[in-house]
C-alpha cells in the first residue's frame, strides 16, 4: 500500500461509476459497490460502449451490444444500482476524445456525485490485462470530464445553454486498476462478495464459460487482502483514491 494512503470523503449521498465496456465494475469494484448502495449510497453507472466487440461463443454480433446492455443491468440490479447509461461507443475503439469528455461530464451535471469511480489511465504492468486500452482511454477522459470539464460552466457551454446542466465539482475520484505504487485505499469487500459474484454471473456471455469464476474471484480477493495486511480469510479490492479540491 502507498505510503500516501488517504481516508475517503464519509459525507457521500451518490458515486458515478464511469467504465469502458459492461462488466468493468462488476471486476473491478462489485464488492465495493455493494458496500455503498448497503450504506446507503445512491449509485448510477455510465458504460462508454455497449461491449458489442465482447462474447465467447457464436453469439451474432448484431445482437452482443443489446444482450450485453442487458446483463449489465441484471448485474447492476444485484448491486443495487438502477440507474444505468450506455454511451453507445464504439467497442474497442475508444480514445479520450472531447466527445467523450462532454458525454461523461453530461452524466456527471446530471447525477451530481460526490464520488467519480472509473478506470486508470495508467498502465498496471503487473495486471496488464485490465489495462484494456478502452479502459485507460475512459480514465483518462473521466478525469478530464471531472477536472477541469464538468466544474467549468465555460467547458461545452451546450451542456448549460441546450439542456441547462450547471457545472458541478466532484470532490472525489476512485482509480481502479492503477498501478501498485499509486494504490492507496483497501475496501473490505468480505460481506459482499457474494453481491459481487451475482453480478458476474449475470454477465453469461462473458463468464458462462468460466467454470472456476467463483474461486478465481475468491482468490484474487484473498490475494489483494493478504498484499493489503487485511485479516487470513478476507477479500478486498484496491483503489487510488484522488482527493480533489
Amino acid at each position: 500500500m502507498s505510503s500516501d494512503a488517504v481516508r475517503p470523503r464519509s459525507n457521500i449521498e451518490r458515486a458515478l461509476v464511469v467504465t469502458a465496456h459492461p462488466d468493468d465494475v462488476d471486476f473491478g469494484a462489485g464488492g465495493t459497490v455493494a458496500s455503498w448502495t448497503k450504506a446507503g449510497i445512491e449509485v448510477a453507472y455510465c458504460v462508454c460502449t455497449s461491449g458489442d466487440a465482447g462474447g465467447f461463443d457464436d453469439t451474432p454480433r448484431d445482437q452482443m451490444a443489446v444482450l450485453r446492455e442487458r446483463e449489465q443491468r441484471a448485474a447492476a440490479a444485484e448491486l443495487g444500482v438502477r440507474d444505468v447509461t450506455f454511451l453507445g461507443y464504439p467497442d474497442g475503439r475508444l480514445t479520450p476524445s472531447i466527445e467523450l469528455r462532454r458525454d461523461i461530464s453530461r452524466q456527471i451535471r446530471r447525477f451530481r456525485p460526490q464520488r467519480v469511480l472509473t478506470a486508470s489511465p495508467e498502465i498496471w504492468w503487473r495486471r496488464i490485462g485490465a489495462s484494456h486500452p478502452d479502459h485507460r482511454a475512459v480514465g483518462e477522459a473521466a478525469l478530464a470530464a471531472v477536472y477541469p470539464d464538468a466544474r467549468n460552466p465555460f467547458a461545452h457551454p451546450e451542456l448549460l445553454a441546450e439542456e441547462g446542466l450547471d457545472a458541478w465539482t466532484v470532490p472525489e475520484l476512485w482509480l481502479m486498476a492503477a498501478p501498485d505504487e499509486r494504490q492507496n485505499h483497501i475496501v473490505d469487500i468480505t460481506d459482499t462478495l457474494d453481491s459481487k459474484l451475482a453480478a458476474l454471473r449475470s454477465h453469461r456471455s462473458q463468464t458462462a464459460h468460466l467454470d472456476d469464476l467463483d474461486d478465481r474471484i475468491r482468490g484474487w480477493g484473498r490475494q489483494l487482502a493478504e498484499r493489503h495486511d487485511l485479516p487470513l480469510g478476507r477479500a478486498a479490492e484496491v483503489f487510488q483514491v484522488v482527493v480533489l479540491s
